[in-house]
């Protein structure tokens, strides 16, 4: 049997005080253009999921994370053709800034049990229940 990449990815649920979630829609020239998804993106070398989430959040969407405020909630394992992706998904409720598109893609506040009326990439799809329990 082959060798499969692993790809260790997380990303962050963040909500606002009306219970609604953000999503980010991935912006032509990307893998998976076009799809929508959780904030967040790949570990650098010796870096944590925490210090990610906070690195990305600020490069992506302009708001600044406390590592406090970032709260494990569970995580995606999906075989993808060429490489496995494991994703820990993280909430947050409380940050600094608004969040704006700083990468040219377009973003979106929506109530969890709407979050299936976007296309996501397969692996983000089986996170939604996790949010519909916590926040319906």
């Amino acid at each position: 049997m082959a060798d499969i990449k692993l790809t260790l990815v997380v990303a962050c649920a963040l909500v606002d005080a009306d219970k609604r979630v953000l999503i980010a829609q991935r912006p032509q020239g990307k893998s998976l253009a076009g799809l929508w998804e959780f904030p967040g993106g790949k570990l650098e070398p010796g870096e944590r999921p925490e210090a990610t989430l906070i690195r990305e959040l600020h490069e992506e969407i302009g708001i600044t994370v406390k590592e406090a405020c970032l709260a494990p909630l569970t995580f995606a394992s999906h075989a993808y053709d060429d490489f496995h992706l494991l994703m820990p998904l993280y909430i947050c409720r409380r940050w600094e800034g608004a969040a704006i598109a700083r990468e040219g893609q377009n973003l979106a506040w929506v109530r969890a049990n709407k979050l299936r009326d976007y296309q996501m990439p397969a692996a983000d799809i089986p996170l939604i229940p996790h949010l519909i329990d916590l926040l319906m």
